[in-house]
């Protein structure tokens, strides 16, 4: 009798498609944050072969800071075409315009923070009941907390203290009106299972995750974009490199990191041999300790 084993990449797969029929099933408006970013690619794709031959059964949602790399921009509208999916941008100038948010001033300045406001606007505009996320339990501390089912008060605030058991693979998606739930169907995955499943699949990402020439500035020793959106002092000289990004974000808050790595197979190796992790780069992580989760506190991806 011939065995029947799965990869680990197969198993983690395997459990994301159930998560993402689980929400179709347990939700009556729910929505797929898509950031452009690796993550919540692999998260679209997984939803295309959950409920394959049919179309994605729910909008992707890109909350747009108005400072994302225009690559990120152009990938997102050409792949959301190709998929046929349903497209709703929320703006952060849009907010900043209705005066419901202070864009920050200064060197270090960044809309990052800003976005949780328009993502709660956003929801509560179209009364989604689940947002689905590509957030990863090993990128983080904070979102190592998350559950697979994670549940947001009225206000759209999380509490990692007051969170559903989840035995087994069992998820409890009941909520009252006004709450709803984050779901992580690629909690479990890590930054190198998402690169194997991408290179297993060819899954076409955006031209910034590869090595390419580009202007960048030195600052606190991570390479920065050299573009209009962010205030350069003096002393901060640009130059050409060639460079990566290991995280799609922000401009302000994403930085590079100097690399060779051109093909998917130069990016597993180098992965495996980083000393730096993937969010090392990140100046919003950096604010402080608890950077992250006072940020998902007050309702943040």
């Amino acid at each position: 009798m011939k065995s029947y084993n799965l990869t680990h990449l197969k198993e983690l797969e395997a459990e994301a498609i159930y998560v993402l029929r689980e929400v179709a099933a347990q939700f009556e408006n729910p929505a797929l944050l898509f950031s452009g970013g690796k993550d919540s690619i692999v998260v679209s794709h997984l939803a295309r072969k959950a409920f394959f031959p049919a179309r994605i059964p729910f909008p992707l949602v890109h909350i747009d800071t108005g400072h994302n790399f225009p690559e990120t921009i152009e990938f997102r509208d050409r792949y959301v075409e190709k998929i046929g999916a349903k497209l709703i941008v929320g703006s952060v100038q849009q907010s900043i315009d209705e005066g419901k948010v202070v864009e920050e001033k200064g060197f270090n300045a960044s809309r990052n923070a800003l976005q949780t406001v328009t993502l709660l606007d956003t929801i509560e505009t179209h009364k989604f009941d689940a947002c689905i996320g590509g957030a990863r339990r090993d990128e983080e501390k904070a979102r190592a907390k998350e559950r697979f089912f994670s549940h947001r008060d009225e206000f759209g605030q999380w509490d990692p203290k007051n969170q559903r058991p989840e035995l087994w693979n069992l998820y409890n998606g009941r909520h009252q009106m006004g709450e709803n739930f984050r779901v992580f169907p690629i909690s479990n995955w890590t930054e190198m299972d998402i690169w194997q499943y991408i290179l297993a699949e060819g899954i076409e990402l955006p031209s910034l995750y590869f090595a390419h020439e580009r202007e960048i500035f030195m600052r606190d020793g991570v390479p920065l974009a050299a573009v209009d959106v962010i205030p350069r002092r003096d002393t901060e000289v640009v130059e050409k490199k060639v460079v990566r990004f290991r995280t799609i974000g922000d401009m302000t808050c994403t930085g590079a990191v100097f690399s060779p790595a051109d093909s998917l197979e130069g990016i597993i190796e180098e992965v495996a041999s980083s000393r730096v992790t993937e969010r090392g780069t990140r100046a919003d992580d950096k604010r402080s300790e608890a950077a992250m989760e006072d940020r998902k506190k007050q309702g943040y991806f």
